[in-house]
């Protein structure tokens, strides 16, 4: 105990952020503080532990060894005060918060109309702010505080982000029947000999059809990289263009008389698509309750 009203407890909570962050700035999300406020109770800790306990490498920050024992303990400590202090109910009646996510147009589509309908029922006062970037680009979001929840393909995942599939998909293509073979189908060589439609957030994108055409060192003639799922089917009809994407992007054709889906063929893995976030909300009683809600209305778009 005497060691205990040496340290203002504030001061444990900014070395838990610290040594679970290794990055000022993000502690400083963390704690919803400011980076100098942050920048000083290091600088205190440092004077209390009479050690550095983060250092600089590379291009990061790492812990020292005085910091590594300390690291465990801390959080056993601050885990034994939130079940003491913490109360973990979410009232989604009750609360007023607002989320931030980042997600497709594709799947937009798929969830967003139940996710939203949900929220007017049950949690009038929860807003979502949506965004849409590509995937590097949530991830590194997730890592610095600036999304809640990132809704994606995440084939890998950065260290402290965790991915829930919501549910599986397979890739199909498109095209116009009128430049189709009687078949419907096609093979191999003349897709490839065909200009094809890219659907990704940058134009260089290296996706599940490029990976499963380099796994065989093939490659394809990219004539239209864009990203907007909605108008990648529009701009086909007339053309001699070839879209492949996920099979719900394109939902059905029956307004689009003139195109035909078929099956690539190129054999590219199905997919999960998943919902992200970083650990530091896994106790966030309304956090989970949000990543419960949007696994659920992913069941219900299906």
């Amino acid at each position: 105990m005497d060691e205990l009203r040496k340290i203002d407890l504030n001061l444990l909570l900014a070395l838990h952020a610290l040594l679970s962050e290794r990055h000022v700035t993000r502690a400083a999300l963390r704690l919803h503080r400011s980076q100098p406020a942050v920048s000083h109770a290091l600088a205190q800790l440092r004077k209390h532990f009479d050690d550095p306990l983060l250092v600089r490498q590379g291009g990061g920050m790492v812990l020292t060894a005085r910091a590594q024992s300390l690291a465990q303990p801390l959080q056993d400590a601050l885990s034994n005060l939130d079940s003491l202090l913490a109360t973990p109910l979410f009232d989604p009646a009750r609360a007023q918060r607002r989320f931030r996510l980042s997600l497709s147009d594709y799947a937009s589509r798929i969830i967003l109309p139940h996710l939203l309908r949900h929220l007017r029922q049950v949690a009038p006062g929860v807003d979502l702010a949506i965004s849409q970037a590509s995937r590097e680009t949530m991830l590194a979001q997730l890592l610095d505080g600036e999304l809640d929840l990132a809704l994606g393909l995440f084939p890998e995942l950065p260290q402290d982000i965790t991915a829930q599939p919501l549910f599986a998909d397979r890739f199909i293509s498109v095209a116009d029947r009128q430049v189709l073979p009687a078949s419907g189908g096609m093979a191999l060589e003349d897709w490839l000999a065909r200009p094809h439609v890219l659907m990704a957030m940058r134009p260089d994108a290296f996706d599940e059809i490029e990976r499963a055409l380099a796994a065989r060192g093939l490659q394809r003639r990219i004539a239209l990289a864009l990203p907007h799922w909605s108008a990648a089917v529009e701009v086909l009809a007339g053309t001699d263009l070839i879209l492949t994407v996920a099979s719900r992007a394109v939902g059905s054709l029956r307004q689009h008389r003139t195109l035909r889906q078929f099956t690539p063929p190129l054999a590219i893995p199905s997919f999960d698509y998943q919902q992200a976030w970083h650990n530091r909300k896994d106790s966030d009683p309304g956090h989970r309750w949000l990543r419960e809600t949007v696994w659920a209305c992913s069941q219900a778009g299906r």
